[in-house]
């Protein structure tokens, strides 16, 4: 059995695929501190990844992978992991990363004199380091700033090429026969980095993680951040190369915290009108399927209906109605699972029958305490 796993920590995002063999990926990480004292709904995320970890016999991550460089996808992040470039960041009981995973931008990114101590900085240089000594990290995109940054450091692209993942490729590092599962990449485009002045939410780590179960297979849209511009670049680009099947999903965990600008530039009165080529998106969902959103509370207020920032009310009505038109199972905000006083992790189990809610997680998915699934999406 796999697990996915979805943490409430607000309008951010970390998530956890564990495969049956055990392996762990974990995508992005935001801790926040108030949550050592008990203060806050969101979940203390430090203590929970540890005991987890201490349950399982482990002290590192397969794979850590951070999908862009905002701060509510690596809050607290560099007093947590072991980094390696630097011994500051070492011993003390660290967790380890065996392998991290980038997009190009994240190494290429700048920082001004005011920003070095800042975290997106820190791993920046932890991801140079890795790279400039082949090992431990997969980058995702190689485009010509990554080529000019490689040759700047006495590197070639053929020297590190087998470290590198372009969009329309399989990550090689997992398979189904072997784990269970594969990660085709979607994004970054090579473009989304060397002709955009955002080096994060348009150049950002997006994939159709698919699962193997026996003889069926199941559908995971991950995304980090993103705009509406950049699904239609990996909706048209995917259809070019008859890919299709790479877009269906079983769960889309949602970019950007459930904001209207992943489905359109006008938000709408009440509800969001997606774009053609995000509708087709949004029309591949599967029978029974999951749409996550790691976000706050959704308000269906006045208040909700005017807020600027993300969560978007008007988002959510347009991915209920297209969830409900592929007969899809129900929307799940993780800040809201089961309440929104004493929110929960959002657990998915992943067995021969198909996609089910879970209960508590435990270390391994070998032992686990499961509530009785109210939707079960089917196989493939």
């Amino acid at each position: 059995m796999h697990q996915i796993i979805f943490y409430p920590v607000g309008n951010g995002d970390t998530s956890q695929i564990i495969l049956d063999n055990g392996k762990r990926i974990l995508f992005d990480f935001r801790h926040l501190k108030q949550t050592e004292a008990g203060e806050g709904p969101e979940i203390d995320l430090k203590a929970r990844l540890i005991d987890d970890l201490k349950k399982a016999d482990k002290k590192s991550f397969d794979v850590v992978a951070f999908t862009h460089g905002d701060k509510d996808h690596i809050e607290n992040s560099t007093e947590f992991f072991e980094l390696l470039y630097a011994k500051k960041y070492q011993g003390k009981d660290r967790i380890k990363i065996d392998q991290l995973w980038v997009p190009a931008a994240m190494i290429l990114e700048t920082a001004s004199n005011d920003e070095q101590s800042d975290e997106f900085t820190i791993w920046r240089q932890e991801a140079r380091y890795r790279l400039k000594e082949g090992k431990g990290i997969r980058v995702f995109s190689k485009p010509e700033k990554l080529k000019d940054w490689l040759k700047e450091n006495g590197l070639s692209v053929d020297s590190r090429r087998h470290m590198i993942t372009d969009a329309g490729q399989v990550v090689p590092d997992f398979t189904l026969d072997n784990d269970g599962v594969e990660f085709f990449c979607h994004s970054p485009f090579i473009k989304h980095v060397d002709e955009s002045d955002d080096l994060r939410n348009e150049a950002a780590l997006i994939f159709n993680v698919r699962f193997k179960s026996g003889n069926n297979t199941f559908d995971y849209l991950a995304s980090g951040d993103s705009i509406s511009e950049v699904l239609e670049d990996i909706v048209a680009a995917t259809k070019y190369h008859k890919n299709i099947d790479r877009l269906a999903w079983d769960i889309y965990s949602l970019p950007h915290h459930c904001s209207y600008r992943t489905l359109s530039d006008d938000k709408g009165d009440t509800e969001t009108i997606p774009k053609p080529l995000i509708k087709e998106l949004l029309l591949l969902g599967k029978e029974n399927a999951y749409v996550v959103s790691s976000s706050n509370p959704i308000e269906d207020t006045k208040e909700g209906r005017e807020q600027k920032q993300p969560p978007h009310i008007q988002a959510k009505k347009c991915y209920e109605r297209y969830l409900s038109e592929v007969d899809g199972a129900k929307f799940l905000v993780t800040m809201e699972e089961p309440n929104t006083k004493k929110p929960e992790p959002i657990i998915f189990e992943i067995d021969n029958n198909g996609i089910s809610r879970g209960g508590k997680a435990f270390a391994s998915c070998i032992s686990i305490v499961t509530s009785s699934p109210a939707h079960r999406a089917g196989a493939r």
